[in-house]
């Protein structure tokens, strides 16, 4: 189940982070993510209301928080570091958040067999090179790599804490709750601020039509987000963090996989070949 749940999450992921991308394309970053998030916001509490997973709070919701405070700032991070590129080294180095949990379950003693070591060595390495790393052309700006490396931080730390958040379905549904709405504060006073310096809130050809018309789109990436953590959360809970953190973190493999489906965009021979390394360390994973 462990395999099951890790690998549902990196599908997830990887279609959010793939619809994102689409969206960021006419729409401001910051506004995406707000609005996405907020509607997984209004779901997430009906589902709280109707299940009663008020009944679950406890001390263990402020690793909701802290997840919904390093989502955002993550993830701006990883934006800017894209805008500084290039991509082909930004992609890859923010693959590296995975060490964070696997790290985590490490210290706590979990001691993974000798197939699943290999597994998550040959998965860690076909992730980063499905990212399509580049080994020449201009310098790198110090800025792009400091700024990545703080988004893998984040990332990493986001799938440690939300897997502490709760240790039952109806309180992974508050808790998920908690993360979402402390996402959209932070996101929400992020964009304020944006906008108060002069930033856009709405796209620049369409305003607030575009929004509209994105909001189904908008929806997906919320939700679809909103489910990746709560499978990788049940994931960690039902086998070693160490196998469901590099499994959960095969996104990038989707990601470039639905950019060749759904828009054409051609595999380079080193993301190929990632992807196929990040098959063969699943099934040592999930094998071992």
């Amino acid at each position: 189940m462990t395999a099951l749940f890790a690998l549902a999450t990196s599908l997830m992921w990887g279609l959010a982070d793939f619809g994102g991308g689409l969206l960021t394309r006419r729409t401001p970053a910051l506004t995406v993510v707000v609005v996405s998030q907020s509607i997984a916001v209004a779901v997430l509490g009906a589902i709280v209301a109707a299940t009663g997973a008020w009944s679950e709070a406890g001390p263990q919701l402020w690793f909701a928080v802290a997840a919904g405070l390093v989502g955002p700032v993550a993830m701006l991070a990883f934006y800017k570091a894209l805008a500084l590129g290039p991509m082909g080294v930004v992609s890859p180095l923010g693959s590296l958040g995975v060490t964070v949990p696997v790290a985590v379950g490490l210290a706590l003693g979990e001691r993974p067999g000798l197939l699943q070591f290999a597994g998550i060595g040959v998965a860690v390495a076909g992730v980063i090179l499905a990212g399509g790393p580049q080994f020449g052309g201009a310098p790198v700006q110090r800025q792009a790599v400091l700024l990545t490396l703080l988004a893998a931080l984040g990332f990493g730390a986001v799938m440690a804490l939300i897997a502490e958040a709760s240790t039952t379905v109806t309180g992974l549904f508050l808790a998920l709750f908690v993360q979402r709405v402390t996402n959209v504060t932070a996101g929400g006073t992020a964009l304020y601020v944006s906008v108060r310096r002069g930033g856009r809130a709405l796209p620049v050809d369409g305003g607030m039509q575009v929004v509209r018309s994105a909001l189904p789109a908008l929806a997906f990436v919320g939700l679809a987000d909103v489910a990746a953590n709560g499978t990788y959360a049940m994931a960690a809970q039902q086998g070693p963090v160490t196998v469901a953190a590099v499994l959960a973190s095969l996104y990038p493999v989707v990601t470039a996989l639905a950019a060749r489906g759904f828009l054409g965009e051609r595999l380079r021979g080193v993301q190929a070949a990632g992807a196929g390394l990040a098959l063969v360390g699943t099934v040592l994973l999930a094998t071992g």
